[in-house]
């Protein structure tokens, strides 16, 4: 089951809640913004593993990712009060602090130009997707 056949927020949730027992976010997360376009902390309770489950879906999709680019990923616009807005980034270590879990869990690999999935995490993302496929979300 190719993971692109289902609607990402199902498939986000059901990878979340597969997430739930294998991470801790740390103790800072309910304090930090997730980027500098943003005035506020997220107010949903399960963000963090949400948040990880949409880096891994976007480096199944993307290739190879860095901090960087999924910063970007993950930015959006920057109200500068009467000048234009502009492009602002995602909070990398959020992203950072991410990207070693899910490494330490086995979903991602290292390479020189940023994270890989690895088959572990392949099969995490396409079994998710076929029971959210078959099962209704």
């Amino acid at each position: 089951m190719n993971i692109q056949d289902v609607e990402p927020e199902p498939l986000l949730t059901r990878v979340a809640e597969k997430l739930k027992p294998e991470m801790d976010p740390p103790e800072w997360a309910g304090y930090v913004k997730t980027g500098v376009h943003k005035e506020r902390p997220p107010v949903q309770e399960d963000w963090w593993w949400i948040r990880g489950a949409s880096v891994l879906r976007k480096i199944y999709l993307k290739g190879p990712l860095g901090t960087e680019r999924l910063a970007s990923e993950y930015g959006g616009k920057v109200d500068r009060g009467s000048k234009p807005y502009r492009a602002g980034k995602g909070s990398r270590s959020i992203i950072r602090h991410l990207l070693q879990q899910l490494t330490e869990l086995g979903y991602l690999e290292k390479s020189r130009r940023g994270r890989i999935i690895t088959g572990k995490g392949k099969t995490l993302l396409e079994g998710c997707a076929e029971e959210v496929a078959h099962g209704g979300g």
